[in-house]
């Protein structure tokens, strides 16, 4: 199982890509959720509100899930891959039965 980690421009993006990878069977649930950034860009600092997108999937389906951000999104974002070392075995089972499609 991993996560992978996304920031977003806002809620309305989370919610079409979170869709879409449940209805592709890639998760089996998403979070997102407001939070405030700052980062250099252009030689500035800028802080804005943005949007994170948390994916729980499987360890075989980053490529996929990556591959239909970027169809939804254009802009240089973060979709990192983290690692999850220990879960329940009633949520991995679930894990298991949504992303078998």
């Amino acid at each position: 199982m991993i996560f992978v980690y996304v920031t977003l421009n806002t809620a309305e993006e989370a919610r079409e890509i979170g869709r879409a990878l449940l209805d592709r069977g890639l998760a089996n649930c998403v979070n997102y959720f407001p939070i405030t950034c700052m980062y250099r860009w252009e030689g500035a600092v800028t802080e804005e509100p943005e949007t994170v997108m948390i994916v729980k999937t499987r360890d075989d389906a980053y490529d996929a899930v990556a591959d239909v951000i970027k169809s939804t999104i254009t802009y240089t974002n973060c979709v990192a891959q983290l690692p999850v070392t220990r879960n329940t075995p009633e949520f991995l089972a679930w894990l298991a039965r949504e992303t078998q499609r």
